[in-house]
């Protein structure tokens, strides 16, 4: 069965740089807070990141929709939740983001749901995630 929404991929971006940002999938990270390490993004304390993700409906119909971003540490406990609802036009692709800034050294996983909302959390997509290595400094 093919699916009629898609999340194509998650991207990790510095607060900074989404002014500068001109593909949704790029990453300026080292020269701003943000690097990759075996897989995992690598982030500074109290730098503000964004969590994003490409979305598309695949549908010819429009769909309203939740974006939620949980963020957990290392022992599980939810340490961030944030959405935003929006309503895709059909064929319509988006990046849609959720920051975090991190105050505590740690590994974390960023999951990214996408419902068709926040009442009704009939996934639309299967849910996407990322470790997160937050250290004072980057290495």
């Amino acid at each position: 069965m093919k699916s009629a929404f898609f999340v194509s991929s998650i991207i990790l971006i510095t607060f900074l740089v989404l002014v500068q940002v001109h593909s949704a999938n790029s990453l300026y990270g080292d020269r701003y807070s943000v690097s990759v390490r075996q897989n995992e993004w690598e982030t500074k304390i109290d730098k503000q990141i964004q969590i994003v993700a490409d979305l598309t409906n695949n549908q010819d119909k429009d769909q309203s929709f939740a974006y939620l971003v949980q963020i957990k540490d290392v022992n599980g406990v939810t340490v961030s939740l944030s959405w935003i609802t929006g309503l895709l036009s059909a064929g319509q692709t988006m990046s849609p983001a959720q920051s975090w800034t991190p105050s505590v050294e740690g590994t974390y996983t960023a999951e990214i749901f996408v419902w068709a909302s926040i009442d009704n959390p009939d996934a639309l997509s299967a849910p996407l995630s990322i470790k997160i290595d937050v250290k004072s400094t980057l290495a």
